[in-house]
């Protein structure tokens, strides 16, 4: 956050204190670089829907190494793309900052220049109101002259009253300036950030490419050898992890919950479109030793953004994969929400909160991937009631290791759908 901060203060200062480093830009010119960054993201979008396009063709196909490879491949080249994206988004606000910053310098001058003019009035006035009536007779050659005398002082006061007014009229605008340009500023850093998790998830996902080749030698019998460990360990871990939960006796009040209602929570992603319901699905008696499935799957191309489904605290996050690679959720984000209810995100790529953190509808917590056992990219989501669920140390026999990951009895486990 401090380096997103001095990014921003940065080209502040720049615009505001040192100047342009050439000769001044016009606010026409400005307007004609904003002009062209709009059509150059246009542009971008339009590459970004395409390589969506072709994540999900991809997403229907048989999962082989070269498949795998080439989702890859396109996930690469469309956050490479989304990267470009937020850049001219950077960009673009830092010229509007600008703009912005010209205006206020116009509402400045104006305001010095009616102070001025003001400032001249009260001296006038001043002048007027410190003479006596008869000075004002006897300094005037004839009473006309006097009647005269009278009429400017009326006509200086009226002209005080007026620059008063439109002072306060510039002010207003220029406190308007001001508050847009706070807006900006936050647009910027919020872009910044973005920029940074998109290029961490692009160096991530080149990664998994790497280690992928080098683990097959790009050989398809290795790939699926690998897929057949990585599915047996998953179910030896989810029968280490429902003996766990089973033994749970955990005591829930139904009225520290919502009941089942549409909008209750918020969809976790911009663009909905779902790959296996909860409970008993035809995929999950193959997929789960419990023979159900415990959230939603979401389709979600690696880096897509993954939002916090109502307001809440982020109470923690983990990463299973460090302990036993491939056979859980992955990189995971737990909410507890202020409504009653909580909910998990898993196989993210990225994770962009932190545990304590306050957090609202909308806010971004990660970016949507496939680490932990995933057949493909997806997001899933769990939910639960606040008082079922607890975020547990295990120590696992299977992994040779301790981990951590959300938890609650077989019957904690809540149908998303029923509340989003």
């Amino acid at each position: 956050m401090k380096k997103i901060f001095h990014i921003s203060i940065f080209i502040l200062l720049t615009i505001f204190i040192m100047g342009p480093i050439s000769r001044a830009e016009t606010v026409e010119e400005i307007q004609e670089k904003i002009d062209i960054a709009n059509s150059n993201r246009d542009k971008l979008l339009k590459e970004i829907a395409n390589y969506q396009q072709q994540l999900q063709t991809i997403s229907t196909q048989a999962n082989t190494l070269q498949t795998t490879i080439k989702s890859l491949d396109v996930s690469t080249n469309k956050i490479t793309t989304e990267v470009r994206l937020t850049e001219g988004d950077i960009s673009k606000t830092t010229l509007t900052i600008k703009d912005t910053g010209l205006a206020i310098k116009d509402k400045e001058n104006q305001i010095n220049s009616n102070r001025l003019a003001i400032a001249k009035l009260l001296k006038q006035t001043n002048e007027l109101d410190n003479l006596s009536f008869w000075e004002i007779i006897l300094s005037n050659n004839s009473l006309t002259d006097f009647w005269l005398e009278i009429e400017d002082n009326i006509q200086v006061q009226a002209k005080m009253a007026d620059q008063v007014v439109t002072v306060r009229s510039i002010k207003l605008g220029l406190e308007k300036a001001q508050a847009e340009l706070e807006k900006q500023k936050k647009e910027l850093q919020d872009y910044t950030a973005e920029l940074n998790a998109k290029k961490n998830v692009l160096l991530s996902t080149k990664k998994e490419k790497s280690n992928l080749l080098t683990t097959t030698k790009n050989t398809e019998a290795n790939y699926q050898k690998i897929l057949q460990d990585k599915l047996a360990l998953k179910e030896a871990l989810d029968r280490e992890l429902a003996s766990f939960e089973s033994q749970l006796k955990i005591s829930v009040d139904p009225k520290s919950f919502p009941s089942a209602g549409k909008g209750i929570l918020s969809w976790p992603l911009d663009t909905i479109f779902i790959t296996q319901n909860f409970g008993k699905t035809s995929y999950s008696g193959r997929l789960y030793v419990t023979g159900t499935h415990n959230g939603v799957d979401f389709r979600a191309p690696i880096g897509t953004r993954v939002k916090s489904a109502g307001n809440g605290v982020v109470e923690a996050v983990g990463d299973t994969d460090k302990v036993c690679p491939g056979a859980s959720y992955g990189k995971w984000v737990f909410i507890r929400y202020d409504n009653g209810l909580a909910s998990t995100y898993g196989h993210l790529s990225l994770i962009s909160s932190a545990a304590g953190q306050r957090v609202k509808t909308g806010d971004v917590v990660g970016y949507s991937g496939s680490s932990g056992y995933s057949t493909g990219p997806h997001l899933h989501m769990s939910v639960y009631a606040n008082q079922a669920v607890t975020v547990t140390t295990l120590k696992s026999t299977v992994c040779k290791g301790t981990y951590t990951i959300p938890i609650t009895s077989p019957e904690g486990y809540l149908d998303p759908l029923v509340y989003l």
